[in-house]
């Protein structure tokens, strides 16, 4: 049997340059003991976790019955390897998940200049979003109270990393 090769890592910027790399992830929410888990696109930008959606629907009531969320994302950069153990089930991949706090923006000005910076980050020269188009959606922010990533190599190597982001008063 290989030995699992683990090293366990305090480094936000890791975690960062795995949440930067993609734009695709999956934000978990629970109202009433009932999970709800969606994909979305979002950014990542001073640790915080940003996307937009509609101005209505079931995510933006989870948020605001039980605004304590969890988000995570992942990307495999390789093709599926043989287990160690037998079976195919190994690729390199990279991994992050979050947990904090989702505010929705209400502020009109707020969301504008967000979602101006959300643009940017994924379409860089992109126009700036009007008003008139900030109007007809809403944007979320989760402030990420901690995080954690995952890198696997060859199959076998695990690089784990943590970061928990200081709560205000706390040194």
């Amino acid at each position: 049997m290989t030995e699992l090769s683990k090293y366990f890592i305090r480094s936000r910027e890791e975690i960062e340059k795995i949440l930067k790399k993609q734009t695709m992830g999956f934000l978990g929410m629970c109202n009433d003991g009932m999970p709800y888990v969606i994909p979305l696109t979002y950014i990542y930008t001073s640790g915080k976790i940003i996307f937009h959606c509609a101005l209505q629907g079931k995510k933006l009531d989870y948020i605001r019955t039980n605004p304590q969320v969890c988000f995570a994302m992942g990307s495999q950069s390789g093709k599926t390897m043989r287990h160690p153990q037998g079976g195919g089930c190994k690729a390199d991949n990279d991994s992050a998940v979050c947990y904090g706090k989702a505010r929705i923006i209400d502020d009109i000005n707020e969301r504008c200049r967000i979602l101006n910076t959300f643009n940017q980050l994924l379409r860089p020269g992109s126009r700036k979003v009007s008003l008139k188009e900030v109007e007809r959606c809403h944007v979320v922010e989760i402030t990420i109270a901690e995080m954690t990533g995952r890198r696997q190599r060859k199959g076998v190597e695990y690089t784990f990393w943590e970061y928990r982001f200081k709560e205000k008063g706390e040194r």
